[in-house]
């Protein structure tokens, strides 16, 4: 549809009005969701941020074929066009690097309608730029000696309504799950949706910038959000999620399937009313994925173990 006006810039604002509350797409209809991977870090299977992002992005190029065309990139784009028309911007990064070397261009993205999604230490950064970048974008951060990062198992039972959890069953798995978050006062228009009670241990480590502080002991035995979503007042959408310091935790169809629905619904994608479905991978596929190379202690015996005792089932040992 053409609109005519005798007032410049009319028609410019119009059409961008219109972009914006469709979430950009391709020529073709489908939407670009670009994911924006750090280099790997930690321990083997530990911040697989490639991997982690190349096995969600496959997953929803193939449960979304006509609706999405997702992309992987290591670090920021050298081409700056990639992200022009993006629909969401997916970051999976080590202490928020990515996020503080690119809040501008991150705050110029999303005021274009893009939405954004941060997983796991993305949501770390003593950078001021980008921690107000995150409290404006997606509704929430890890505040260093306010937050914490202790591993515990987390029980998620009940879920809450929301189209990020459509499909997704009560689940128990462990991970470093990071609570105790700053998120934007007032709350409006964040949703948790994933909240667990953590073991009062996590509670009792020593004051310091990760481990522990006098307001996080102060909710014992309380509950915590550990993901969220963000409807921004200007429609574009956020999400948060802490897990996914264990690349094996990909192989649980209910974890997969909420992050993949978190990122569908961030693109303001319709989300299936069963959510977004994915084949488990294989722990070949897993650990064929990434950058480092297995050590021989790691045998497909040793992970199928890792793998049921983090997740609680087998994946197919191929």
């Amino acid at each position: 549809m053409r609109v005519f006006d005798s007032k410049p810039g009319l028609v410019w604002v119009l059409g961008f009005a219109l972009l914006a509350a469709s979430g950009c797409a391709n020529d073709d209809g489908r939407k670009k969701i670009v994911f924006l991977a750090g280099p790997d870090s930690h321990g083997y299977a530990q911040h697989c941020h490639h991997a982690g992002c190349q096995l969600l992005a496959q997953r929803l190029n193939a449960a979304m074929p006509d609706r999405v065309q997702a992309r992987v990139v290591r670090g920021w784009p050298q081409d700056a066009a990639m992200l022009e028309d993006a629909a969401a911007v997916v970051i999976y990064c080590d202490a928020g690097e990515l996020v503080a070397r690119h809040a501008a261009e991150l705050e110029q993205l999303t005021k274009k309608g893009a939405g954004l999604a941060c997983l796991h230490y993305t949501l770390d950064t003593t950078d001021n730029a980008a921690r107000t970048l995150l409290l404006e974008r997606i509704g929430g951060y890890f505040e260093q000696h306010w937050s914490v990062n202790p591993s515990w198992e987390a029980v998620f039972k009940p879920l809450p309504s929301h189209p990020v959890t459509r499909g997704v069953r009560p689940f128990t798995i462990f991970d470093e799950w990071y609570y105790h978050m700053r998120f934007r006062e007032p709350r409006d228009g964040v949703t948790p949706v994933l909240t667990a009670v953590p073991p009062d241990s996590t509670r009792e480590q020593p004051d310091g910038p990760h481990s522990g502080n006098p307001a996080v002991r102060a909710r014992r035995g309380m509950a915590e959000h550990v993901a969220w979503v963000y409807q921004r007042p200007d429609g574009a959408r956020g999400f948060g999620f802490t897990g996914g310091h264990s690349h094996w935790n990909w192989a649980h169809d209910d974890y997969r399937r909420l992050v993949l629905n978190a990122i569908a619904w961030v693109a303001r994608l319709d989300v299936p009313a069963d959510g977004v479905a994915s084949k488990t991978p294989t722990v070949e596929e897993l650990v064929s994925g990434q950058d480092k190379p297995k050590p021989a202690k790691w045998t497909q015996e040793n992970i199928q173990h890792m793998i049921q005792r983090t997740i609680g089932r087998d994946v197919p040992l191929k």
